[in-house]
This record gives C-alpha cells, sequence and structure tokens, in this order.
C-alpha cells in the first residue's frame, strides 16, 4: 500500500503546471484558474445586465412609448436585476476569493478544489437558462427580480427556467461559501490567528455564513412559487387560503442579507487598499471586523423594511425602523475608520486608491438615502418611487462595482506580472465616476418629485432629469470599454515587482508577480508583521 501512495506522490509531484488547452479550464481545480473564470464570467454578465440597462433607459430617455414594448421593457427590468446581482456582482466577488483567500491565509488552495470546479461551472448553465427566456413564447420574466406572486405567476413558458436557474444560482452560491470557510478555518498558516487574518478574509467569512444561512431560504420561496403554479398549492394565492405578502416576507428574509452579501466583500476589499496607499495601519483594525459582524447579525432582522406600505402593524413598523437604523451604527465605523486611516498618510492616488475613495464618498450617499427610506412615515412617500431605485443603485454601483475595479487594478499586477497603463485607468475612473453620478443623482429628485419605478412611460414634467440620467448612463457603459482595453493590454506593461505597491501588507505580497501555478506548496512558517505591530515595535 505504501508504494502505491509513493507512487502517487511522485505522479503528483512530477506535474506542477496547468493542463494543455480547454482542459485546463474545464476540469480547472486550481484555485488561480477558478478565479480567473469566475471574474471572466461575471465581466461579461455585468456587459450583458449592462446592455438591459441601455434599453430601459433609451425607453425613458423622453417621453412616451419610443422603442419596445411595455412588457419587453418589464422583462429587461427584470432580467437586468437578476443577472447583474447573481451574475456580475456575486460572481466577481467569488472570483476574488477564490485567488486571494488562498493567497492571503498561506494555504495551497481552496479546501475543495472539485466542488469549487463545480460551483463555476453551474453558473453559466443556470445563466444560459435564464437568458434563454427571452426566445420563449410570452417572452422572460417580467415581475421584477423579487418574483413577486401574483404577477410572476402569469409568467407563461419561462416560469420554471426562471425558477430552476434561481435554484441553481443558490446551490452554486451554497458550495462556494463552504469552501470559503473550509479553507479558511482549517488551512490557514499556523501562525495565523483569526484575528491576524486580512480583512478582505474576515468579511469573506462572514459573507459565506450569510450566503449558507439564507440561500435556502430563496429556494424555498420560489419552490412554492413553482408549486402554486404547477401542483395546486396555495401558498400565496389568496384565492386558495394563501397570502401574497407571506412570499415577501420570505423573500426578503433572503434579500436584505443579500444586499450585505454583495457589499461585506466590498468593504473588506476596501480596507485592503486604503491603508496601502496612505502608507499607513488600518485604523481600529478589531473594530472592523467587530463592525462587519454586527451588520451581518443586523441583516437578519431588518427585512420588512421593504415592506412598510403592505399593512403591518404600527409595532412591526417601529420594530424594523430602528432596527433598519441600527445598521447605520457599525457602518459609520466603518466609513470612519477608513478616513482615520488616510488621515495624516503619505497618500498617493494610483487608480485602486481613487476607486476606493470614491467607494467611502459615493456608498456614504447610498448609506445616507437608506436612512431616509427606514424612517417609516418617509418612506411611505417614497416607497417603489425612483428614490429607492437611486439609493440601491448607489450602494451597488459606486459600492459594490467600484470595490471590484478597485480590487482588479489592486491585484491585477500579481495576476500578471505587469503593470497596468496607470493613465488609461485614471481615464477609466473619471469616466466612471462622473457618469455614474450623472446616471443616478438625479433619480433622487425625480423619486422625490413622485415618479413611480418600473414604467416605461412617464409624466412630461420627469423629461428632464430622465435625459440627463439616459445621457450618464449611456456614458457609464460607454466608459467601461476603456477597462475592457486595460485588461486586454494588462500583459504588455512593465514588469511588476513582487511587492507591486509601495509598502503593501499581507502574504500575497510576498510570492513573486506573477503568482506561481501553485503558491504556498509548504504553509509560510512566519507571517509579514501588521503595520500595527511594526508601528508598535
Amino acid at each position: 500500500m505504501s508504494t502505491i501512495a509513493a507512487e502517487v506522490n511522485d505522479h503528483v509531484h512530477d506535474d506542477h503546471g496547468p493542463a494543455k488547452g480547454m482542459k485546463r479550464w474545464l476540469f480547472a481545480t486550481n484555485h488561480k484558474d477558478i478565479g480567473t473564470m469566475y471574474l471572466i464570467f461575471s465581466f461579461a454578465m455585468f456587459l450583458v445586465g449592462g446592455l438591459m440597462a441601455l434599453v430601459i433607459r433609451s425607453e425613458l430617455a423622453i417621453p412616451g412609448l419610443q422603442f419596445v414594448h411595455p412588457e419587453f421593457f418589464n422583462s429587461m427590468t427584470t432580467m437586468h436585476a437578476l443577472i447583474m446581482v447573481f451574475g456580475a456582482v456575486m460572481p466577481a466577488f467569488v472570483g476574488l476569493a477564490n485567488w486571494m483567500i488562498p493567497m492571503m491565509v498561506g494555504a495551497p488552495d481552496m479546501a475543495l478544489p472539485r466542488m469549487n470546479n463545480w460551483s463555476f461551472w453551474i453558473l453559466p448553465v443556470a445563466f444560459g437558462i435564464l437568458l434563454s427566456t427571452l426566445l420563449l413564447p410570452g417572452g422572460s420574466p417580467a415581475s421584477g427580480w423579487t418574483m413577486y406572486p401574483p404577477l410572476v405567476l402569469q409568467t407563461g413558458d419561462a416560469f420554471p427556467f426562471l425558477i430552476f436557474s434561481v435554484h441553481l444560482m443558490g446551490i452554486s452560491s451554497i458550495m462556494g461559501a463552504i469552501n470559503i470557510i473550509v479553507t479558511i478555518m482549517n488551512m490557514r498558516a499556523p501562525s495565523m490567528s483569526l484575528l491576524r487574518m486580512p480583512i478582505f478574509v474576515w468579511t469573506w467569512l462572514i459573507t459565506a455564513y450569510l450566503l449558507i444561512a439564507v440561500m435556502p431560504v430563496l429556494a424555498g420561496a420560489v419552490t412554492m412559487l413553482l408549486t402554486d403554479q404547477f401542483f395546486g398549492t396555495s401558498f400565496f394565492l389568496a384565492a386558495g387560503g394563501g397570502d401574497p405578502v407571506m412570499f415577501q416576507h420570505i423573500f426578503w428574509f433572503f434579500g436584505h442579507p443579500e444586499v450585505y452579501i454583495m457589499i461585506l466583500p466590498a468593504f473588506g476589499v476596501v480596507s485592503e487598499i486604503i491603508p496601502t496607499f496612505a502608507r499607513k495601519p488600518l485604523f481600529g483594525r478589531d473594530s472592523m471586523i467587530y463592525a462587519a459582524s454586527c451588520i451581518a447579525f443586523l441583516s437578519f432582522i431588518v427585512w420588512a423594511h421593504h415592506m412598510f406600505t403592505v399593512g403591518m402593524p404600527l409595532s412591526g413598523q417601529l420594530f424594523f425602523m430602528f432596527a433598519t437604523m441600527l445598521i447605520a451604527v457599525p457602518t459609520g465605523v466603518k466609513v470612519f475608520n477608513w478616513v482615520a486611516t488616510m488621515w495624516k498618510g503619505a497618500m498617493t492616488f494610483e487608480t485602486p486608491m481613487l476607486f476606493a475613495l470614491a467607494f467611502v464618498f459615493l456608498f456614504t450617499i447610498g448609506g445616507f438615502s437608506g436612512l431616509m427610506l427606514a424612517i417609516t412615515p418617509a418612506d411611505i412617500q417614497y416607497h417603489d418611487s425612483y428614490f429607492v431605485v437611486a439609493h440601491f443603485h448607489y450602494v451597488l454601483v459606486p459600492g459594490s462595482i467600484f470595490a471590484i475595479m478597485a480590487g482588479v487594478y489592486y491585484w491585477l499586477p500579481k495576476w500578471t506580472g505587469h503593470m497596468y497603463n496607470e493613465s488609461v485607468g485614471k481615464l477609466h475612473f473619471w469616466m466612471s465616476t462622473i457618469f455614474v453620478n450623472l446616471t443616478f443623482f438625479p433619480m433622487h429628485f425625480l423619486g422625490l418629485a413622485g415618479m413611480p419605478r418600473r414604467i416605461p412611460d412617464y409624466s412630461t414634467q420627469f423629461a428632464d432629469f430622465n435625459m440627463i440620467a439616459s445621457i450618464g448612463a449611456f456614458g457609464f457603459g460607454l466608459s467601461q470599454l476603456i477597462f475592457i482595453w486595460v485588461l486586454l493590454t494588462a500583459k504588455k506593461g512593465v514588469p511588476a515587482t513582487d511587492a507591486v505597491w509601495d509598502n503593501p501588507e499581507g502574504l500575497e505580497w510576498t510570492v513573486p508577480s506573477p503568482a506561481p501555478f501553485h503558491t504556498f506548496e509548504t504553509p509560510p512558517e512566519t507571517l509579514p508583521l501588521l503595520k500595527q505591530e511594526e508601528a508598535h515595535a
């Protein structure tokens, strides 16, 4: 038996490089390859979802029905949201996690590499099924991404496809989350205690627990929709004794933690970047970890703030209002810590830092509009208006997506071994930032003036702001072509050093650039000193 084991061992150690051709990607078990596939897939979905957003904004550029049928318009709003949430933002963060977490904790790879491969390859199938509904009779789902009954039950042939694709996305997320938890818990370098872990690893650990907690809830809700439609149950059908509001409760019990699933890793990325370019230790490092944990806990007790207008008892409204406001406290701690980190720092403004700064500033605007929506009497006015659209786009686009872009610019030299073109990166940043504000800031005013969401036509008093928002949307969409250029020319720049940036922190900067196919064959014995410890020494 031992001879066989020795032979197997030898065989394993013979082959250190990736497989050749398509096999490398199809059967990938290496965390870097799978991370790359996640990132490419999420970027492709970002472009598809972006094109759908441009259809929406073209229709809304001027009053009246212009280009598409109202039913198709509703399909676009639904598909845009599903693709951006489940196809662009979440896989991008999982891609960053796959690439970086093993390198940050000193692990040779992810703990469950075959499952890792499986969790990725489910995604193209899920989104293939979802996008195929555009070709079905009756068109794709048009009920909003929230899939509220009874509206969603009128979907037609696309309905089972929608439910099945959402199930597949959920399975992929759960598998990815299990993998991340096991890797962090079991495969850290021996000398790395939990509190010594990088903030990005911490935020992802918390996010992974959130994913495992809420994805089955969504699966339950959409399965009940499926049985209502095809098996004669009446979970959500009032005529059969069910309650459509119950679906909203179940959905948002998943939906609100979900928004923190999309922002906590972003907090992690920004907490890695700001100390590097401020050349200072992260202020209040432990409090950042506790704040992220508080946010995750509170995310479970605020869900009904999406439902202030359904006829909740006053005590329910009060509870959810105060619980929602409470989330501002740990989030405020984070923003304070980022600002305090930059205070009197020797800052330079490379592209990752610019995106991180824009994140801090614009995400805070999104946070404040969220606080306005948390106040029940105010929310009854703002509910289902464009103010809500402005709020969640401010936390998702300059929030999650800017953090992803910051992370890509920050780690790209480590991935490719070459520096990207800094001046083109800055051009991409400025174009994106200007146009993102041009797109979403006017929507606050539209909402406050009373323009409802999810409509293809509107009254003429809203025309000017809608035109500005549409110009901004096209500008933002075209700015992403610059990003494509940055990515395509990434390997042509000057060779990057191992540390890449001036004085970064963490294990990933101790390995060569580009990062070798297998990073830590043996776990590192000693860890680089945290800047806090250096400062005290």
